[in-house]
């Protein structure tokens, strides 16, 4: 029952963070997974690419109906990191779980900081061509594939800064995004799938997706960089966790 508890509680908070930032959310999924119901971190990435693939294209729904996906440039910038989500996705299997955690710990503390200090990207800004956008989607993938987490921390930004899309339709875009390198890192680790406590994963999936539809709506209430900060300020207390006990 505890199990259950935590599982949906995790899961919720995960489902408002994507639902109402286009990211963020995966980056707390890992270190539930480890820290409240007791996965490995190879267990935790692999559980964490099903969640948040469920979970993006929940979300994907709800920007859609509203208008707020480009669906073809979505496409494109998720093309460019499927090569390197399937790759990072079975290459992760060989890596030690103390390295795959100090890595997500530095990950998800750089992601935080410039959470915290980014200022309001404005849509005055210009595509450069499409050499930033091939490298942010590539990296994308490798985060995805390697880490199990969404990338949506590099996608928004990408889009906005990159290629000019105005910030709301940029989170809808990113969860697309998400979504498609999500399933290709997962396919890359379907032999791992036998190992994951799925009756853990099942009631923390479906508590994101339902929060995914309330964090949705959320991002029309509350000020986006009222919600950016308290994620990223939540983020860095993990982060901090984590890198301590792994290098304890």
């Amino acid at each position: 029952m505890t199990t259950m508890i935590l599982a949906l509680a995790a899961g919720a908070v995960v489902g408002l963070a994507l639902g109402a930032l286009g990211a963020g959310g995966s980056m707390l999924t890992v270190p539930a997974l480890i820290y409240l119901l007791s996965f490995s971190p190879a267990q935790a990435t692999t559980a964490s690419l099903l969640i948040v693939a469920t979970t993006s294209l929940t979300a994907l729904i709800a920007h859609a109906n509203a208008g707020r996906v480009r669906w073809r440039m979505g496409v494109q910038f998720a093309a460019a990191g499927l090569p390197a989500a399937f790759i990072a996705g079975a290459l992760s299997t060989y890596l030690p779980s103390r390295v795959l955690t100090v890595v997500f710990a530095i990950l998800a503390g750089a992601v935080a900081r410039r959470m915290l200090i980014a200022r309001q990207i404005t849509t005055a800004a210009r595509p450069s061509g499409p050499g930033p956008s091939i490298a942010a989607g590539a990296g994308l993938g490798t985060v995805t594939g390697l880490l199990g987490v969404g990338g949506g921390f590099l996608a928004v930004p990408a889009l906005t800064a990159v290629l000019a899309i105005p910030m709301a339709e940029a989170i809808g875009t990113s969860l697309l995004v998400i979504s498609v390198n999500a399933v290709a890192a997962l396919i890359a680790r379907l032999g791992e799938a036998g190992t994951v406590h799925w009756a853990a994963v099942g009631p923390f999936t479906a508590a994101a997706v339902l929060g995914a539809w309330d964090g949705q709506r959320m991002a029309h209430k509350l000020s986006g960089p009222i919600l950016q900060k308290a994620f990223a300020i939540t983020l860095m207390t993990v982060a901090t966790a984590m890198l301590a006990s792994a290098l304890m």
